[in-house]
């Protein structure tokens, strides 16, 4: 009976191990059956080189490359405005007289006394000579001839201040005509006819050039970093860009100007640099003062790859995009972001050359050296042609 016991557990345990064989073979066989994993479909478009014209807009203001502010340099009633307020007028205009009578009678008084002064000096010439002719004939002790030489030196000191003093009147006399130093726009009389004017009397009127006009704007110091590193790629100086502005109804100016002058100092307060262009102002359309966008062009295109916008992604190290290699694995490519252009698309200057492929849709499915299967799209060239 034992024994019996004994092969049926035998049977029993054969048994179960064909069974649980016959699993682990099943088990097998479906892993052997099931088909390798499908690599993770990106859509890819290829960065294609444009000609690019690389701007930058700041916020900057008009400013006048000359200014004058008139002021009277002597006291006196204002007899006379010659000029229409915000006219125009040119070098040498009148435009303010003050009244003239004080200083001529100045001026006659001054020049009386250098006639006197004149024929005093005469005099002396006079005896000085028949002094020394004198003295050489040993007729007249040195005593005479000293005597004749002093009055003869100070007849000079006194015909030389009259003389000084004439010229002086004259001068005050010819600031009763106040006239245009430039030529331009002048603004309205702040003081009318009739006031007794003086130097302490403040501006009279300010006269603006309106030929052209500056275009004055900050930049920041990183910008003007970046600016000078690319003038030094390229070879380029301030001269190569162009300077646009923009009108407060947001017209484009019809005119073009050039940077002329980049500050040497640093604003401590904002750390921006100000940076000036003159820009001409023919049809007198911009006005000191007047808030203008400032758009600073290179004057010659670059070539650099376009990328869509979709692609850029950004942490904390900066802009970067992934792309897809030859062996279809994913790879990370820190960027240079450069002009933004129509359509949605950038610029890139850096870590992306012309024909690479550009992931734009599943980014967030992708990892690092994970092989992926890429759908080309269109380029952005080519999507901007048939826009």
């Amino acid at each position: 009976m034992a024994a019996m016991t004994q092969r049926i557990g035998w049977y029993r345990a054969v048994s179960l191990v064909l069974v649980l064989g016959g699993g682990l073979a099943a088990c097998d066989d479906k892993k052997a059956a099931a088909p390798p994993a499908t690599p993770t479909a990106v859509t890819v478009v290829r960065a294609t080189n444009e000609a690019v014209v690389s701007s930058t807009v700041y916020n900057g203001r008009i400013q006048a490359t000359e200014k004058v502010d008139l002021r009277a340099r002597v006291e006196g009633f204002l007899e006379k405005r010659a000029f229409t307020e915000g006219a125009e007028v040119r070098a040498g205009d009148l435009l303010f007289q003050i009244e003239k009578g004080t200083y001529q009678a100045a001026v006659g008084e001054a020049a009386a006394r250098v006639s006197r002064t004149q024929a005093e000096l005469n005099l002396t010439d006079i005896e000085l000579w028949r002094a020394k002719t004198l003295l050489a004939q040993k007729v007249v002790a040195q005593s005479k001839y000293d005597e004749a030489l002093a009055n003869n030196n100070t007849a000079k000191a006194n015909n030389t201040s009259a003389q000084a003093q004439l010229d002086k009147a004259r001068l005050d006399l010819s600031y009763t005509e106040i006239k245009a130093p430039i030529s331009g726009r002048i603004g309205r009389a702040a003081i009318t006819v009739g006031n007794f004017v003086s130097p302490a009397s403040g501006v009279l009127a300010s006269l603006v050039a309106q030929e052209s006009m500056y275009v004055v704007f900050p930049i920041s110091q990183r910008d003007l970093l970046q600016a000078r590193q690319q003038a030094q790629a390229s070879g380029r100086d301030a001269s190569s860009l162009r300077t646009q502005i923009t009108l407060a109804d947001g017209q484009l100016y019809n005119q073009t100007g050039t940077i002329n002058f980049v500050d040497v100092q640093v604003d401590s307060g904002t750390d921006t640099v100000i940076i000036r262009a003159i820009i001409p102002n023919p049809d007198r359309v911009l006005i000191d003062g007047q808030l203008v966008t400032a758009i600073i062009e290179a004057r010659d295109p670059e070539q650099l790859p376009v990328i869509p916008g979709q692609a850029v992604q950004a942490d904390q190290q900066g802009a970067y995009v992934l792309v897809v290699d030859a062996d279809n694995k994913v790879q990370s490519r820190r960027i240079q972001i450069g002009q933004t252009l129509g359509g949605g698309r950038i610029a890139v200057r850096g870590g992306v050359k012309d024909g690479d492929r550009v992931i734009t849709e599943g980014l967030q499915r992708v990892r690092i050296n994970q092989v992926v299967n890429p759908a080309e799209a269109p380029s952005a060239m080519t999507e901007t042609k048939k826009g």
